[in-house]
């Protein structure tokens, strides 16, 4: 089950990006700001390799447009399990698979193949023993639940009742949780006033303005909370429990057209901001206050070439430069991420030495990296090699112009990381100046 007890906030990383950044530098940015959790829309090797051996949790994604086929064919379910997931397993740590991306609603001529891809896709990793460490669902939008409030006569949208019976037991047999994407955003955007903003965003309300289920008395302190609970009384009615809800997909634009103006970067850093505190406190909604609802972040980063209006480029928490939209603590300690990065550029292990140089004369000559601290009888001349040197200068050179667009390769010999180079360095130059 998808991590029932300890809740936890994670993020979704998309790639619909002009300037879109290596796999090495966004996972840099996950180690930077403590990220542990990660849903990929589908089985990019860059960024599964490039989450080896960092234990970051990942969902992958099987894309829609892979579907007819997977789910046609065992064979090909076969393969794809093969391919993205046993292939990575287990230095990349996989513990989910999310089939489709809101199927019912968007495309609903390929629904009857859902489950049987579920299932196919399942018995692959029966085969290969892994259903116990990798679950299998399919994210729903809220729009599979026609009227979501109140919250206790919710139900889902009764023209799909045979695919969801079946997605709910596939669900309950294979201990695997319910994928929803909810988005307050668009329910108070699209509810021409009927809720008050504070109710979106988490904000407390006066008593006279309070939520309440009409039916069970329940008080709902914000709309994420009376969605999750919508889909918790909807799987209800078909009388299923013990079926956890995870939030696959929550956020809020930060910049929209004229015609948006609810979307700034105010809003969305409230809004993020409160959920964070909210499902770190380990609580479920009111009807089900003891199942923690694990939630992930639209998005990242900001995706400018999605189509659409202009917020559906603006959900990212980061630009594609790993600079802050807005400061953001995924850890709900209050230290926000500020608007630095903590990303450094250094040099590779084994690169070739003739290109190695050619990079440390360019980052000190055209470069304009700031050299001097790398001279003889300067304090970081020792260790007196190629690789400290060009890192330092690599490094330098890339604090300066990475917001500029400088980028952290010369030549293939250099790589972004979350940790700090210059405490590796000034402990190899202690122990030089011991003599060893």
């Amino acid at each position: 089950m998808l991590n029932y007890a300890g809740a936890f906030v994670g993020v979704n990383i998309g790639s619909d990006i002009y300037d879109l950044p290596s796999a090495a530098y966004v996972v840099a940015i996950l180690k930077a700001h403590q990220i542990g959790h990660v849903r990929l829309y589908n089985a990019n090797a860059h960024m599964l390799e490039a989450l080896s051996n960092t234990g970051i949790e990942v969902i992958v994604g099987v894309p829609n447009e892979q579907l007819l086929r997977i789910g046609r064919s065992p064979s090909v379910a076969a393969a794809w399990i093969n391919n993205n997931v046993i292939s990575y397993i287990p230095s990349t740590n996989i513990t989910a698979i999310a089939v489709g991306s809101q199927v019912l609603t968007t495309i609903p001529k390929i629904a009857p193949v859902l489950i049987p891809a579920m299932n196919y896709l399942h018995n692959a990793l029966v085969a290969a023993n892994l259903n116990f460490r990798v679950k299998i669902s399919a994210p729903q939008s809220m729009d599979i639940i026609p009227r979501p409030f109140p919250p206790s006569t919710a139900a889902f949208n009764s023209s799909w009742n045979s695919t969801i019976y079946q997605l709910l037991q596939f669900l309950r047999n294979t201990n695997s949780s319910y994928m929803l994407n909810a988005y307050p955003y668009y329910g108070y955007t699209k509810g021409d006033g009927i809720f008050p903003i504070e109710y979106a965003l988490f904000r407390s309300l006066p008593s006279v303005k309070q939520i309440v289920d009409p039916n069970t008395l329940f008080h709902y302190n914000s709309m994420f909370d009376a969605m999750v609970d919508a889909t918790y009384y909807s799987i209800a009615a078909f009388n299923f429990d013990n079926i956890p809800v995870i939030v696959t997909e929550t956020g809020w634009p930060s910049f929209g057209g004229a015609d948006e103006p609810d979307a700034t970067a105010e809003n969305a850093e409230s809004y993020n901001t409160n959920l964070i505190r909210r499902v770190l406190n380990d609580s479920g909604p009111p009807s089900q206050p003891k199942i923690a609802i694990n939630t992930y972040i639209y998005e990242l980063l900001n995706e400018d070439k999605r189509d659409g209006p202009t917020s559906v480029k603006n959900w990212g928490v980061f630009y594609s430069n790993g600079s802050t939209v807005y400061p953001l603590s995924f850890s709900g300690s209050g230290q926000s991420t500020g608007n630095s990065l903590a990303v450094f550029c250094v040099a590779k292990d084994g690169a070739d030495t003739d290109k190695l140089q050619a990079g440390l004369n360019w980052a000190c000559g055209q470069g304009q990296a700031n050299c001097t601290a790398i001279q003889a009888g300067r304090p970081c001349f020792l260790p007196n090699n190629l690789k400290s040197h060009a890192s330092y200068a690599y490094n330098d050179y890339y604090q300066k112009m990475h917001n500029a667009g400088g980028t952290c390769d010369f030549d293939g010999t250099a790589m972004v990381t979350a940790e700090d180079p210059s405490k590796s360095l000034q402990l190899l130059n202690f122990y030089s100046n011991l003599g060893f």
